[in-house]
């Protein structure tokens, strides 16, 4: 893609500004680092063209803050008072979802997942975000706990202009062809190789 230009030109009828505006389906996987931090990073983009951003996580317990959760919110605060910007919502599967009014760890994680999904789902159909971040949404995929040709039918078929990005290991080949960007973040080196624990600003 030199100098930002498309390598092909598509015979789809649509013109330059109808493709550019096109909502993108968007995987990083792989087991690099970076994969959550580089969709928190669109997240703040998105933020600053004024979109509803919503961010679900699906594995990181409801008691692990980390740092962009913070700036997130704190900008969705500042939208609400000033009008900046663009709407935040923060869910955490851990929780039991902010929406469902439980405390503490869900205890049936496969539950809370699938109860995660029908909600992104009942999301998508209403249109009620720009940009969904469906961080970890891998795992739940991997491990059966979500139906993964249910999760590429309804991103398929989602209406209006809906951006998804979904982060973790080893995504579903399924989900990998209909996605329209995919990045793989490979390890080359990490300080845990040579013992060394995350520390702060760096992993949360």
């Amino acid at each position: 893609m030199p100098q930002g230009q498309p390598t092909v030109i598509p015979d789809d009828g649509l013109t330059t500004r109808q493709r550019r505006n096109r909502p993108l389906v968007m995987v990083h996987t792989g087991d690099g680092k970076g994969k959550s931090t580089a969709a928190f990073g669109v997240g703040l983009r998105g933020w600053n063209q004024g979109w509803r951003i919503g961010v679900f996580q699906f594995v990181k317990s409801a008691k692990w803050r980390i740092g962009e959760q913070t700036v997130l919110e704190r900008l969705g605060r500042l939208h609400e008072e000033t009008g900046e910007g663009g709407p935040v919502e923060w869910h955490k599967m851990g929780s039991g979802w902010s929406w469902t009014r439980k405390q503490g760890d869900a205890e049936d994680h496969q539950t809370a997942a699938v109860e995660g999904w029908q909600e992104i789902k009942r999301r998508l159909a209403a249109e009620t975000h720009d940009l969904l971040i469906l961080d970890e949404f891998t795992y739940p995929m991997k491990w059966g706990w979500v139906d993964v040709d249910d999760v590429v039918e309804t991103l398929r078929t989602r209406s209006g202009f809906q951006h998804v990005i979904i982060t973790g290991r080893n995504a579903d080949p399924r989900l990998i062809e209909i996605a329209d960007l995919v990045t793989e973040m490979t390890k080359v080196k990490h300080p845990m190789d040579a013992g060394q624990k995350g520390q702060k600003g760096i992993e949360w």
